[in-house]
């Protein structure tokens, strides 16, 4: 079963398809979507990345903020269960 991505930008939801083989996670899936570049975001999240301690929060935290920055209000995975 293909993976589906469910977002909302701008106070709109929308479901796109998810492949590991395009994208590396869900939110860089989101930001093609939507049309955002992220390679100053990229940039700085590899800095953040080797300034935190191995396991630290920094990183999930800088990309939420982020994301929630670029206009996303909750980014996820449509569970099996959830499609009706």
């Amino acid at each position: 079963m293909a993976r589906q991505v469910i977002y909302t930008f701008k106070g709109q939801s929308k479901t796109i398809a998810f492949s590991y083989d395009i994208h590396r996670d869900l939110y860089e899936a989101a930001a093609e979507a939507e049309g955002i570049d992220l390679k100053n975001f990229l940039a700085m999240e590899q800095q953040v990345a080797l300034t935190s301690k191995k396991g630290a929060k920094a990183e999930k935290e800088f990309r939420k903020t982020e994301f929630a920055r670029f206009g996303f209000t909750s980014i996820k995975f449509v569970r099996e269960d959830d499609e009706v």
